[in-house]
């Protein structure tokens, strides 16, 4: 089974529209707030009329607005988990669960809810509110509710946004296994970069409304295809560029002359790579002729319980304005190796890990 949407609708700011397509591979949809995320799984789900567009859910037309067609939320038969929830607060979890079940037999309705629960490893949570329910356990009977009536399609609207650190671990680990058994088109959105790319083995990057990039995950943050879509997946490399040859371009920010592994599409207007992309070499031998080896200084860093951040510049020392030309991510264990060695360093922008981008 399929989902295939085409929308617009006017927003305040801008129009969304999109056109895509989901299957059996759960879809991350990336963006950052306000760039209609939410808006678009709401007109999905039929809770948001939009003003022009077509939906089709496998081989039924849910929206179709040349011709007048609009199913009502109720009779989409999709489920929907709001980002907050959204659990009746005077219902117990039971209740809340069986919601969309009313039309079965008693029996019926308390064995379906009874396995959702299970399924998501809440059954004993079945007699009690939510109000007496943690942020992880809420997160899971609204899951459960979302489920419980079989629906053809699933959309999950920030879905790990309110939980901690270890709950988020936990709860992703919870997803992939419901994807896993659900097989049906899921949607997925978020606005952070690593959990679109554990959880969404396709991305769609949606910025102010428009389909900045869709295809594999890998795809996208291997080879961004502009500035912006490289911007919203966490690159903090960009540099001007221009072509010399047809296997090196000139970074004009960073002042340095690359080596691509393979040569780029014109026209070529930026260069990038990826913080943890940056290696720092060992020993450099200026004779060798390696390529894309240049020297650099640190101007400052930071660091999580992890990983180290390191603010460079290239080619000179700094000048006390902070200015830096690269951010480099290394983890601790490779920092200690080298923190004590004399600048300047030597870092090494590996023509694998290098992209272009048009201007």
């Amino acid at each position: 089974m399929a989902l295939e949407v085409h929308i617009e609708k006017e927003l305040a700011n801008f129009t969304l529209d999109v056109s895509f397509a989901a299957d059996k591979e759960p879809l991350g949809i990336l963006g950052p707030s306000g760039a209609g995320k939410t808006v678009l799984l709401r007109c999905i789900a039929g809770l948001e009329d939009p003003n022009r567009g077509r939906i089709v859910l496998g081989n039924r037309t849910l929206l179709d607005t040349e011709n007048g067609v609009r199913v009502p939320a109720r009779k989409r038969r999709i489920g929907m988990l709001f980002q907050h929830y959204a659990l009746f607060p005077h219902q117990s979890v039971r209740d809340n669960v069986g919601f969309s079940l009313r039309g079965l037999s008693g029996d019926e309705r308390a064995r379906r809810v009874r396995a959702m629960l299970e399924q998501v490893h809440a059954a004993e949570l079945e007699p009690r509110y939510p109000r007496h329910l943690s942020g992880g356990e809420q997160q899971r009977v609204a899951l459960a509710r979302a489920l419980a009536s079989e629906p053809e399609a699933l959309l999950l609207d920030e879905p790990l946004s309110a939980l901690d650190t270890h709950l988020r671990s936990q709860m992703e680990a919870q997803l992939r296994e419901i994807f896993l058994a659900y097989r049906s088109p899921t949607l997925l959105v978020t606005h952070n970069i690593e959990e679109a790319y554990r959880l969404g083995p396709r991305l769609l990057v949606l910025s102010r409304g428009h389909v900045a990039a869709l295809g594999p995950r890998e795809e996208i943050f291997r080879r961004p295809p502009n500035v912006e879509v490289a911007l919203l997946t966490g690159c903090k490399n960009i540099s001007r560029a221009r072509a010399v040859s047809d296997s090196h371009v000139e970074a004009i920010d960073w002042g340095c002359p690359l080596h691509l592994r393979q040569a780029p599409s014109p026209p070529v207007g930026h260069v990038g790579i990826r913080a943890h992309h940056i290696d720092f070499t060992e020993s450099f031998d200026p004779g060798t002729g390696e390529e894309n080896v240049f020297p650099c200084w640190l101007v400052s860093s930071s660091e999580t319980p992890f990983r180290i951040t390191l603010y460079l510049r290239l080619h000179k020392p700094p000048d006390g304005s902070g200015r830096y030309d690269l951010q480099a991510e290394v983890f601790k264990e490779k920092w200690e190796r080298f923190r004590d060695r004399p600048l300047p360093w030597h870092v090494r922008l590996s023509p694998e890990w290098l992209f272009v981008m048009p201007a």
